[in-house]
């Protein structure tokens, strides 16, 4: 299979649109920038990035890739020297950070969630969570404040409607979301009381009040750009203000937790996912098409299981 065709096949077909930097549309840079900030390329190859992770106790970046060769877990320590973490990962698609600092991980091509630990001597103790071979192809995942992890099943393959899981910390699994085309990117508020999904399909990103039993209610509109330009919504993170950031649309929106846009962080090439990191917590990382890309912030990551705020 080309790298093309799974693109395709994973849902990366907006990647070929690509994000020229010669766009019409222009929007404000966002306040949470750090000032005269630019994108800076951490890394680059020929292959398609996703996931990215930042280890706040090992100073060390996680990211995905997808190649004709197969799939990996890149990592990138605080020196900016990238590593092979693990080969041949049947899909590891969009990771996450634990609660308690172990990689998250959604298998797209096995069916699974699986965990693995972060530990100093490179030992991973791989462990699989969940696991169904009647799953699409598990895409992105998060971890709220009680321990549950929510992760999305869109079918790219075929087109039909996708769905978002919750699966208990006992290990029992329940669909809770049914009303979207291509579930994609996702995450929880810090509070855990509100889950968000980036919908690939209707190309904007929906918002689900979370009750007290784990289930959600009903959905609505969060956030849908005023912009013609194609590339759909993928990954989501937070910062330490509750403000989401958004990939997709041609860039990383930065939205407030009441929906109110604060402007786009615009990338050259589709991006894929965000996540926050760095040795104090305010670098924003951006995985996309042949790179992985760094930018300085005024603010930290808010993820319940990423960087705390001191």
């Amino acid at each position: 299979m080309s790298t093309t065709t799974r693109w395709l096949v994973l849902g990366f077909g907006c990647a070929i649109f690509g994000a020229g930097a010669d766009r019409a549309e222009r929007f404000p840079v966002p306040e949470t920038v750090a000032d005269g900030a630019r994108l800076a390329v951490i890394y680059r190859d020929t292959r398609f990035f996703e996931g990215p992770t930042w280890d706040p106790r090992g100073k060390a970046l996680y990211f995905t890739a997808f190649g004709d060769d197969g799939e990996q877990i890149l990592r990138c320590d605080r020196s900016g020297k990238v590593t092979v973490w693990r080969d041949k990962t049947n899909g590891i698609n969009g990771t996450c950070l634990s609660l308690d600092g172990r990689l998250l991980c959604a298998q797209m091509f096995a069916h699974r969630v699986v965990r693995f630990d972060l530990r100093d001597d490179g030992s991973a103790d791989p462990k699989v969570l969940y696991s169904d071979p009647e799953l699409n192809q598990p895409n992105d995942l998060c971890q709220a404040p009680d321990g549950a992890i929510y992760f999305t099943d869109p079918d790219f393959a075929r087109g039909r409607p996708g769905a978002v899981y919750r699966l208990s910390p006992d290990g029992q699994a329940a669909r809770v979301i049914t009303d979207l085309k291509l579930p994609n990117g996702i995450i929880t508020s810090r509070d855990g009381k509100t889950l968000y999904v980036s919908d690939s399909g209707q190309k904007l990103w929906r918002s689900y009040p979370i009750r007290q039993d784990g289930t959600v209610g009903e959905g609505s509109t969060f956030f849908e750009p005023k912009t013609e330009e194609p590339p759909e919504p993928d990954g989501i993170t937070l910062d330490e203000r509750g403000n989401l950031y958004l990939a997709g649309r041609s860039g990383v929106w930065v939205v407030t937790p009441e929906g109110r846009p604060l402007g786009r962080i615009d990338v050259p090439v589709f991006c894929s996912n965000v996540a926050f990191g760095g040795e104090d917590g305010r670098t924003l990382y951006v995985t996309s098409r042949k790179r992985v890309y760094s930018l300085s912030m005024k603010v930290r990551g808010g993820e319940p299981g990423g960087e705390k705020t001191p």
